[in-house]
């Protein structure tokens, strides 16, 4: 099995974090056994998440094809002056 990509690492950890924070507000459980549970299955939720995300192919590679030669067109810029064009009216 292929080792996971950042993509799936911050999706996975992600899903463990909301996942927890929200079982834990939904459920009001206070006791140690309750506690640990909700934070197995949002353990095992960004485990589930990591490994069924599906993966970019990185095997393809589109063909570069060379750009046909053009001719280089030089731009004059512009001038810019300090007279009365430049001035700001109020």
């Amino acid at each position: 099995m292929p080792r996971p990509n950042a993509a799936q690492l911050a999706y996975g950890s992600a899903t463990v974090v909301f996942s927890t924070a929200a079982l834990l507000l939904l459920s009001r459980t206070t006791t140690t056994l309750g506690i640990a549970t909700i934070s197995v299955a949002g353990l095992l939720l960004g485990l589930l998440v990591t490994v069924t995300m599906p993966v970019r192919d990185r095997q393809v590679k589109t063909p570069v094809v060379p750009l046909p030669e053009q001719k280089r067109i030089r731009v004059p810029a512009t001038r810019v002056g300090a007279g009365a064009d430049t001035r700001i009216r109020s």
